[in-house]
């Protein structure tokens, strides 16, 4: 008998009779079986959204070195009066979805592993054009030879003495050769540095890195949730006490008259080591001062006069109203965070949790690094 045949045969079968089934005794009451079931569900769908709602730390494991920001609202920007915060003012509620971050800084030594394991080379390796150079450079200034079209990177160097704020040409020095393995330039090197923030990184090269480590870069209302750390209308990322309260600094920021005289009273010149200092209440270190630090959004000065609530993604391109008059102020430029270790409440003061930075995408430099950020 063929298969097909026996599959019919079993088709027109009539099934036996179901087993009768004795009648519940006088008075006896099932058990709402199916009633409690439905109730657990509800429970455990109400238990979900919740989950979602609050933001909580997943099941699971946390990936290694980062650490979870629960999702929430907070408020965002602030009323600073201070004119370094023109672009941060204007204090607006948002709310984003809870996410993983990497607790420091992203280190030479992790990066290094990134280079060894792909061969990349930064934008600081590679010869700029003058495409890129010109739009940077004074009316009337003429283009570099071509033989000055070598790889390097922008160093801090501090005048001999008092410079203005506003001409920022006289501490910053292009130095042929500077890169992150060469943070000051030829000569210097991160061989005892590997546990510091990597620098000269344009957000081109941290974009590469994040993606290698099947991370992204945080948008800027995700970086200002986690900095602030739960800590509502704070002033700094660990509450309102002065970075150096008790004579303990909290913090790596610049001490004395920038930029020419550094008192070094937190004991470092540039960069100090992830976990130098204390973290904040989610576990995040060094999101105040050492380096500034990359977002995923594109920056625009008025952002937040028209920011969404929820999840803000960051404007659709870049504006920067306080661009030179020779600087195209539709330039390509991302967020950046955090401060660094040259910023003061004197000159920059940004190293504050609502203070925002900007950089060209292309452009890395020595006080510029990052710390990723991963979806649950």
């Amino acid at each position: 008998m063929s298969k097909k045949v026996a599959k019919r045969n079993l088709a027109v079968r009539p099934a036996p009779a179901p087993a009768p089934v004795p009648a519940p005794a006088a008075g006896a009451r099932r058990f709402p079986w199916k009633w409690l079931v439905l109730l657990l569900v509800g429970v455990g769908l109400g238990a979900g959204v919740a989950l979602l709602v609050r933001g909580d730390k997943p099941l699971g494991r946390a990936p290694d070195g980062m650490v979870w920001i629960p999702g929430g609202k907070f408020t965002m920007g602030t009323t600073d009066p201070n004119p370094r915060f023109y672009d941060a003012r204007l204090e607006h509620e948002v709310e984003v979805a809870g996410f993983w971050m990497d607790e420091t800084e992203v280190t030479n030594e992790q990066f290094k592993r990134f280079v060894d394991a792909t061969g990349y080379v930064t934008v600081a390796e590679q010869a700029p054009t003058l495409e890129q150079i010109m739009p940077n450079l004074r009316p009337g200034v003429p283009p570099p030879d071509p033989d000055k079209l070598v790889p390097g990177s922008l160093v801090f160097t501090p005048p001999d003495g008092p410079a203005p704020w506003n001409m920022e040409e006289y501490w910053w020095e292009w130095k042929p050769g500077a890169c992150w393995k060469h943070p000051e330039g030829p000569g210097s090197d991160i061989a005892d540095r590997m546990d510091h923030p990597v620098v000269h990184v344009c957000w081109k090269d941290a974009d590469a890195y994040c993606k290698w480590a099947g991370k992204r870069l945080p948008t800027e209302a995700e970086w200002e949730r986690a900095a602030r750390g739960g800590l509502a209308g704070k002033v700094y990322a660990w509450g309102d006490e002065a970075p150096d309260a008790g004579g303990t600094w909290r913090c790596n920021i610049w001490q004395g008259e920038f930029p020419h005289r550094n008192s070094l009273a937190d004991g470092f010149v540039r960069t100090a080591p992830v976990k130098t200092y204390p973290p904040n209440p989610y576990g995040l270190y060094e999101v105040a001062g050492n380096v500034w630090e990359w977002c995923a959004d594109w920056y625009r000065s008025d952002y937040y006069e028209r920011s969404p609530t929820r999840s803000p993604p960051g404007p659709e391109q870049s504006h920067d109203r306080a661009a030179r008059p020779h600087e195209d102020p539709y330039a390509p430029k991302r967020v950046m965070r955090g401060g660094s270790f040259l910023c003061s409440d004197g000159f920059c003061a940004r190293y504050k949790p609502y203070g925002r930075g900007r950089g060209d995408v292309d452009t890395g430099q020595s006080h510029v690094g990052f710390r990723c950020a991963k979806d649950r």
